[in-house]
C-alpha cells in the first residue's frame, strides 16, 4: 500500500538534497548547439543517466533508506523494480549497512540484473507476464520480514527524485534563465512528482510534462480523464523503465494538480532519440530515460524560441540493445 502521508514540500526536497550530497553525483546540465539549432530553441539536458548506478534512482532510494531506524535497517530491504531502482536500493542500501532483495522481472535487461547482484543484492525473478509485481514483492517481505521500498509511493522517495529538478533550477539562478517548459520521463510518477513540487515553486512559469511511451500513456490517459487509467499491458516496449500497470495513488495526487499535462512517443521514436544522444551529444542513454529528448525530435512539443529543460533519467541500455540501436540509425 502507498505511503499516503502529505506530499513532500520544497523544503523536504532541500533537506534530501543535503541528505543525499555526500554520495550523489551532482549531474551535469547539458546544452548542445547543434540540438539547439535542430529544434529552433534552448534544450537544457539534466543527465541523469551520469547519475551513480546509472540513473536518478539513487536519490530516492538513499534519501528513504537513510532514514530508515536500526532496528528497520537490521530487518533488511525489500524492493521491486526492473533495474534502475533496484540498482539505486542495492547501492543505498549497502551505504547504509542493510541487506537488500530485489524483486526483478524474467525480462529484465541482463545489464541491470548484473549490476544489482554486483553492488550486493540478492534477486527474486518473477515472471510480469503471469505475476504481478506488488504481489511478487509482498511474497517476498512475508518470507524475509524486510522493510519494503516503493520505487515511488513514498514521500522520502519523491523528496529525493526532486532533488534532480532543484539542481537544475539552482543552476538556472547563476544564469538568470526561465524555463518554458520542464519535461521528465515518467513511470510511477516519483521523478516527475517531485520534479513538479520544485518547478511550480521556484520556476512557476514553466509548463511541466511527463513524457510516456506509447501504449503506456497511463498518466497521459489519468490526466485527461481525471482519475488513475491502467494500461493494458506491462511488457511491448524497448522503453523497460517506463512500464508500470497504473500511475500511482500518492503520486498521481500529486502530478494531477501540477502537470500541465503528458507526452508519448514511439518506439522508434525513442530509437532516434538514444541514437541521437550517442551520435551528436556523446551522451549513452537508455530508452526509458530518452523519452524527453525524442518528444523534442519528434515535435510533440513546441521548441521555437522557448527553453526547455527536461531529465535524461538513465543510461542502462541493454548493449545489444544499443549496438542495433546505433548501427541502425
Amino acid at each position: 500500500m502507498p505511503d499516503l502521508s502529505p506530499p513532500p514540500t520544497l523544503d523536504d526536497i532541500k533537506a534530501a538534497a543535503m541528505r543525499i550530497a555526500p554520495f550523489a553525483h551532482r549531474t551535469p546540465l547539458v546544452e548542445s548547439k547543434m540540438l539547439n539549432e535542430r529544434v529552433g530553441g534552448r534544450l537544457l539536458l539534466k543527465c541523469e543517466n551520469l547519475q551513480c548506478t546509472g540513473s536518478f534512482k539513487f536519490r530516492g532510494a538513499y534519501n528513504r533508506i537513510s532514514q530508515l531506524s536500526s532496528e528497520e535497517l537490521a530487518r533488511g530491504i525489500v524492493a521491486s523494480s526492473s533495474g534502475n531502482h533496484a540498482q539505486g536500493v542495492a547501492a543505498a542500501a549497502g551505504l547504509c549497512g542493510a541487506k537488500a532483495t530485489i524483486v526483478m522481472p524474467h525480462d529484465a535487461p541482463a545489464i541491470k540484473v548484473d549490476n544489482t547482484r554486483a553492488l550486493g543484492a540478492d534477486i527474486v525473478v518473477y515472471n510480469r507476464d503471469t505475476d504481478n509485481r506488488d504481489e511478487a514483492a509482498a511474497r517476498v517481505v512475508d518470507e524475509l520480514g524486510g522493510v519494503f521500498v516503493h520505487p515511488y509511493e513514498h514521500p522520502h522517495i519523491i523528496a529525493g527524485q526532486g532533488t534532480s529538478a532543484l539542481e537544475v533550477v539552482q543552476e538556472l539562478q547563476k544564469t538568470g534563465d526561465n524555463l518554458d517548459a520542464y519535461l521528465v520521463c515518467c513511470s510511477g510518477g516519483g521523478l516527475t512528482a517531485g520534479s513538479a513540487i520544485v518547478m511550480s515553486e521556484l520556476m512557476p512559469g514553466a509548463d511541466i510534462y511527463g513524457v510516456e511511451p506509447v501504449d503506456f500513456d497511463d498518466t497521459g490517459r489519468s490526466l485527461v480523464a481525471g482519475k488513475r487509467m491502467s494500461n493494458p499491458a506491462t511488457t511491448g516496449s524497448i522503453c523497460d523503465a517506463l512500464l508500470v500497470e497504473i500511475p500511482g495513488e500518492f503520486t498521481y495526487s500529486i502530478n494531477s494538480r501540477l502537470l500541465k499535462g503528458a507526452l508519448s512517443v514511439s518506439d522508434d521514436e525513442v530509437r532516434e532519440a538514444v541514437a541521437y544522444a550517442f551520435r551528436t551529444l556523446k551522451l549513452v542513454v537508455e530508452p526509458g530515460g530518452a523519452v524527453t529528448l525524442a518528444a523534442c525530435l519528434a515535435g510533440k512539443i513546441d521548441c521555437k524560441d522557448k527553453i526547455i529543460g527536461m531529465t535524461l533519467s538513465g543510461g542502462n541500455i541493454d548493449p545489444a540493445l544499443f549496438s542495433d540501436i546505433i548501427s541502425t540509425r
